[in-house]
């Protein structure tokens, strides 16, 4: 995505081959973030959307090697990105970057139905001058879930920003998250290789493709590791080489261990465990001490931008996740 003017949003794409044929508007959804099939259709109403150079209505048909390219135009809050004094919780901090314990339920991004409230809102306020990354968004360095908690980096600077961006896309960053799954881990560890993409079903989701349809997303490498099993879930830390949207949610779905209460993906669901009426009042008590997916980014490491030293930083595990595994580390004591 380019974004040449700060009033309009440019996209681009080539359409894979195998491909079937699939109206413009619905082939869009699955492919552009936060975009409604209306937006989409007022787009293409004016004009906006062209296929091979020539503009097409929302009914158009893609085929294989279409060559699509999109103009929208910002709605009026997202292209106004206002300060908002917003507590950020820093864990270090030079003239070069920041390191900061993001909460859960902080979005970090302004998109579609989160305007304001985001993490950069909060940057922007504590911090001038912030560099812009490849998507124009200050200081992102690279992103987490709205309700998963944990470690991010900042860049101060463009060196930084180049430096930094440089190491997540070569794999060279060192990232590890904690997190709970349904059912018991076997392996004491194991990895994970899939390709990952938008699903063509839903357009909020991850999946997995095959090897036949491999083509419709990128590759994805999950390294997990089994920390203690309490039973019906295990707790596990997954280090990761690439950093897919819902990577670690939607590897550990495939492989039959979804996170724990991920609503997403069927975590909120008892996908293990017995018929009692007492362990589904266990579960629903887990379930609402931690209201959202059980996934923490713990550890962060990278390479300093000026001193090339290795540095790496450690965070807690957050009061939900603490509250709700103790429930399942007292739960464990009784199943023996």
């Amino acid at each position: 995505m380019e974004n040449s003017d700060s009033l309009y949003e440019h996209y681009s794409f080539s359409v894979q081959v195998g491909q079937a044929a699939l109206r413009i508007d619905k082939y869009l959804m699955n492919f552009v973030e936060n975009a409604t099939r209306t937006k989409i259709q007022a787009a293409a109403k004016a004009g906006s959307i062209k296929v091979n150079g020539e503009e097409v209505k929302s009914n158009y048909k893609v085929k294989p090697l279409d060559e699509i390219k999109v103009l929208f135009e910002y709605p009026p809050a997202e292209n106004l990105l206002l300060p908002e004094n917003i507590d950020l919780n820093i864990v270090y901090e030079d003239q070069d970057l920041i390191v900061l314990n993001k909460p859960s339920g902080l979005v970090v991004h302004p998109g579609h139905g989160n305007y304001s409230g985001t993490l950069i809102n909060g940057l922007i306020y504590h911090f001038d001058n912030l560099p812009n990354n490849s998507s124009n968004r200050p200081g992102l360095v690279h992103r987490i879930d709205k309700d998963t908690s944990g470690l991010l980096v900042v860049a101060k600077n463009d060196n930084a920003m180049t430096k930094l961006s440089e190491q997540f896309a070569k794999k060279t960053s060192k990232r590890e998250y904690i997190a709970l799954v349904w059912g018991n881990v076997i392996e004491d560890e194991g990895s994970v290789d899939e390709v990952i993409g938008r699903n063509p079903k839903n357009r909020l989701q991850n999946i997995v493709f095959n090897e036949e349809n491999s083509h419709l997303g990128k590759p994805a490498v999950t390294h997990y590791k089994v920390i203690e099993r309490f039973g019906y879930v295990t707790l596990i830390s997954c280090r990761l080489e690439t950093g897919r949207t819902h990577q670690i949610r939607v590897h550990m779905k495939h492989i039959g261990h979804t996170l724990f209460n991920d609503e997403r993906y069927g975590g909120d669901l008892i996908l293990k465990g017995t018929t009692f009426t007492k362990y589904k009042q266990f579960v629903d008590n887990c379930f609402k001490v931690l209201p959202r997916q059980a996934l923490h980014a713990k550890s962060l490491g990278f390479v300093h931008p000026t001193t090339n030293e290795f540095i790496e930083f450690e965070s807690e595990i957050p009061e939900d996740m603490k509250l709700c595994l103790e429930k399942w580390i007292n739960y464990a004591k009784h199943l023996m």
